[in-house]
């Protein structure tokens, strides 16, 4: 874990990319370049080097564009998915799972995705979420049990309860 000075310590963490990846393009050119030589075939320096710069470029902007649009992260106060944060205390209730077998849709599943984007991104599970205002969105993550489990267990730490258990725990007061 990881400190982040004011937001505090972070919980849960997806890069949505890593940089290592730019490196893959220049170290393919690296042996095609050991094959011409081995190969006798006649060595495309100049144009080895230029491949491998466009494709660390392109990659490098992939990486960065996911980077900033698919990592999410949670810390003590916060959670962020994509380019759009929330704060944990708005979180009302982390919602159940959806049987994969019902035909019928739980309204959390058709609810608006953080992070400004259309849909949960590709490979990425969505989480249902309830939101004190009585709204629903979903986040997401690669890692969608991890990612369900942390906001459950800070959910139910800073003692929020359904609508049902907060009015209930009010009128007893």
């Amino acid at each position: 874990m990881t400190d982040r000075g004011d937001s505090g310590e972070v919980a849960f963490a997806e890069p949505g990319a890593r940089w290592n990846a730019v490196v893959l393009g220049p170290a393919l050119c690296v042996v095609v370049l050991i094959a011409d030589i081995f190969v006798g075939a006649g060595v495309h320096l100049l144009g080895l080097a230029l491949f491998a710069v466009v494709l660390a470029g392109f990659v490098a902007l992939q990486v960065l564009a996911a980077r900033r649009h698919a990592s999410v992260e949670v810390t003590a106060t916060r959670l962020r998915c994509g380019s759009e944060s929330v704060d944990l205390d708005d979180i009302a209730e982390v919602l159940p799972l959806a049987d994969p077998m019902d035909e019928d849709l739980q309204p959390w599943e058709t609810a608006r995705v953080l992070g400004e984007l259309t849909g949960v991104p590709r490979r990425r599970t969505p989480v249902g979420l309830r939101l004190v205002d009585g709204g629903t969105v979903r986040a997401w993550a690669r890692d969608g049990d991890g990612l369900r489990s942390v906001l459950e267990s800070v959910v139910g730490r800073t003692g929020r309860a359904d609508e049902e258990g907060a009015i209930g725990d009010r009128s007893d007061s």
